[in-house]
Formats: structure tokens, sequence, C-alpha cells
């Protein structure tokens, strides 16, 4: 990364979650594509699939927040509080809502729902995982 970009994640070292979740899409269209044999960009900033870059943004929020203010602070307990919020949503509550969906399709034939709008324990795993490590890559290049 030339220079100017590392000053710049220095900082705005808040501009890695953002980093992350760009990246995370692209490799869910990678690897949603490789399983698939063809480009699917159905993949590509759509609910469900593996990683989930909703758990790697705020997985990376959490990191950088941490880095930024401590354990201790205010600031990191309620990025704490936000990322358990939104990991238990894209496991549970979309989860749920995409079994609805599929109940609906089978029960009237005028509307398709998407179905998958959730993410399996594994695929929110992999999000954390894939936030995690970015984001450390992220940090360590911006100090």
């Amino acid at each position: 990364m030339p220079s100017s970009a590392l000053s710049i994640l220095a900082i705005y070292i808040f501009l890695i979650p953002l980093v992350v979740g760009v990246l995370c899409e692209f490799a869910k269209l990678a690897i949603a594509s490789s399983k698939k044999g063809y480009i699917d960009y159905d993949a590509f900033f759509h609910s469900g699939g593996f990683p989930s870059s909703h758990a790697a943004f705020v997985t990376s929020l959490l990191m950088v927040v941490w880095q930024k203010t401590g354990l201790g602070s205010v600031e990191f307990a309620i990025a704490t509080v936000f990322a358990a919020i939104v990991l238990y949503d894209a496991m549970n509550s979309r989860r749920e809502i995409g079994l609805q969906a599929e109940i609906l399709n089978r029960l009237q034939h005028w509307k398709r729902f998407q179905t998958r709008v959730g993410h399996s324990f594994i695929e929110v795993l992999g999000g954390i995982a894939f936030g995690a490590i970015v984001t450390q890559i992220g940090i360590w290049l911006s100090t």
C-alpha cells in the first residue's frame, strides 16, 4: 500500500471495518462462484453466504474500537453490544425469516420470497475469522 494510504488508515482507523466489509463481499463472491463453476453475481452484496460480511464488519469494528479506546471504555462496551445484536440477528432472526419465506412460497404462488437471508453458525464463524484477520493486518499496516 502506498504510504499516503497507510497514513490515512492511521488517522482514520475506522475505515478498516469498511474495507473489511467490502473485501468480505469479494471473498463471498469468489467462494460462491467457485462452488457453482461460474461467476455468481447474486452472492455479491446479498444476504447469506460464506463468510458473513455482517460478522466480519462488526468483528472489525469491535477490534478497532478496542485498539483506539481500550477494553474498559464505554465505546468498547457499546461496540460489544452492537456486535452481539448483529451476530444474533444474522444467525437467528434472519434465518427464521428465511424459513418462513420457504413456507410462504409453498403456500402461495403469486410472489416468490427470498429464502436465503440468514447465516449458519459456520458462515458467521467464517465472517468473524475473516474480519479478525484482515483487521489485524489493517491495524498492523496503519501503525
